[in-house]
């Protein structure tokens, strides 16, 4: 999308929608359950790919499986579903962001993601993200990760 067709009073919704918890962000910070939050979590392979599954589980139908928004449940929102695979690596994508994102969800902010801290416990939510931190490793319809391409 070409930056010049946003102007006042152009802007996409879904592109007002996303921006909404960025510039709430930079200008308030997370609510206070959510301040100076940090993942306590050991980085491993287990705690990655439990992550994995939980991802494949209750994420990957409106992401996707490498956090491309392109989920099965994808054109059925809007706005569409973030673009993790992009978000993750950018500097707001900082712990206490993450963690307030899934925990909250979207509704404060008209977005359909729902808020998984009713169905998640945090350590699931560091999970979760030391995954998404490691890049969506491909992994299969039970969150196990497949084996190396043979390239065949």
């Amino acid at each position: 999308m070409v930056r010049e067709l946003w102007g006042p009073g152009r802007m996409p919704k879904g592109m007002i929608t996303r921006l909404l918890r960025h510039t709430t962000y930079m200008n308030y910070g997370v609510p206070p359950e959510y301040e100076g939050a940090r993942s306590v979590l050991e980085p491993s392979r287990v705690s990655m790919e439990e992550g994995g599954r939980i991802y494949v589980r209750e994420c990957a139908a409106c992401h996707g499986k490498d956090g491309l928004g392109d989920g099965d449940a994808e054109s059925a929102l809007s706005p569409s579903p973030a673009l993790l695979a992009y978000m993750i690596r950018r500097p707001i994508s900082v712990d206490e962001y993450l963690l307030w994102t899934i925990s909250d969800g979207g509704g404060q902010f008209q977005s359909q993601m729902p808020g998984f801290k009713d169905k998640l416990t945090r350590d699931e939510i560091w999970k979760v993200i030391a995954f998404m931190r490691a890049g969506f490793p491909l992994v299969g319809p039970e969150g196990k990760p497949l084996p190396p391409s043979t390239g065949k």
